[in-house]
This record gives C-alpha cells, sequence and structure tokens, in this order.
C-alpha cells in the first residue's frame, strides 16, 4: 500500500472494456455496449485495481455507454460512495486539457478514477506528464494507469505511479475475485 503524500490528487484512468464492434452494431456508436466477455474482464481489472488498493473518492465517465458500463463495474467492484459522474471532459474528441480543468474543481486529496477513450486518453496522460497532447501513451482496452497530481491540477507536474496493462490487472483480479473467462 502507498502512502498518498498530502496536497495530492491521484488521477486513475481506465480505458473502457472490450465493447460490440463497430460492424456489428446498427445504432449510433455511442450506444455500443461492452461485450459479456468485456464486462467480465472489466470485472477482473476492478479486482486488481482493488488488489493495488485503490481506493476512489469520486467515478467519472465518459458519456457513451461503454464507458459508463465500464465506470459502473468498477464503482461496485471498488465500492464507491458517489455515483458516478457522466462528463464530456472524457468524450473521445474532447480537448485533452479541459479534464485537468474538471479535476481542479474537486476536492484536494481526492482519488478520481476517470473512464473513457482512445486515443483520447493516452492524450490526457501526455498534457499530465508533459504539459502538451502527443499520442505517446497509447492504452489498451480496459488498461490503466495512476498519475499524481499537484494541487491545482497544472500540465506537466504530474507524476506517473504505475502504468498497467488489462493482462497485468486481470491477473490480479482473478487471483482476489476468482472470476475466469
Amino acid at each position: 500500500m502507498r502512502l498518498k503524500r498530502r496536497g495530492m490528487m491521484d488521477c486513475l484512468l481506465l480505458r473502457h472494456g472490450i465493447a460490440v464492434e463497430r460492424d456489428e452494431w446498427e445504432g449510433p456508436d455511442a450506444d455500443r455496449p461492452l461485450t459479456e466477455r468485456g464486462a467480465k474482464r472489466v470485472a477482473q481489472v476492478a479486482g486488481g485495481l482493488k488488489r493495488l488498493d485503490v481506493q476512489p473518492t469520486h467515478v467519472l465517465s465518459s458519456p457513451l455507454i461503454r464507458a459508463i458500463e465500464t465506470a459502473k463495474i468498477a464503482h461496485s467492484s471498488l465500492r464507491v460512495r458517489s455515483a458516478v459522474q457522466i462528463v464530456d471532459e472524457l468524450l473521445p474528441h474532447a480537448p485533452p486539457d479541459r479534464l485537468l480543468s474538471f479535476l481542479r474543481d474537486l476536492p484536494p486529496e481526492s482519488c478520481v478514477l476517470c473512464v473513457g477513450h482512445e486515443p483520447h486518453l493516452g492524450m490526457v496522460v501526455s498534457v499530465m506528464l508533459a504539459g502538451k497532447p502527443s499520442a505517446a501513451f497509447p492504452f489498451k482496452k480496459a488498461g490503466a494507469c495512476l498519475i499524481e497530481l499537484s494541487i491545482p491540477p497544472k500540465p506537466g507536474r504530474g507524476v506517473l505511479r504505475w502504468w498497467l496493462t488489462p493482462d497485468q490487472l486481470r491477473a490480479m483480479g482473478k487471483r482476489k475475485t476468482g472470476v475466469e473467462d
């Protein structure tokens, strides 16, 4: 367990799980849900996050269905007290620095789980760590990272604490939850 430093905010970024493929979906892209397998894998990933002793105080999600479903699974698994909050700052086309502006309005020393999409999440990480958007930080579906942010959050001032693939998180979650594919 990591001791949280005072005056810092933890931002946990999580890409949504495996969704129904676009060519197999007849409705709007925003309404594409997780597949059964995708939901099961997100539950395993959430189990891995639990083993890491991640304790979000807030859960933010993109308005797209696959992200909301991912956020709800993580929210339930991690037993977050506050409701999932749907925010446009996590839409795939949102400017990456807008999330930092949103985070400034949250209580200091929060732990915020943000569920979104690629390449947007990777761009957000780049802004947090390097101060400008770049495609240098790609997330796999249900992959996650933890960034420690100064208060108030500012571009280029974040510190990467860990970056884990979905396979790593799922392996940790399987040991904890016993959920298999």
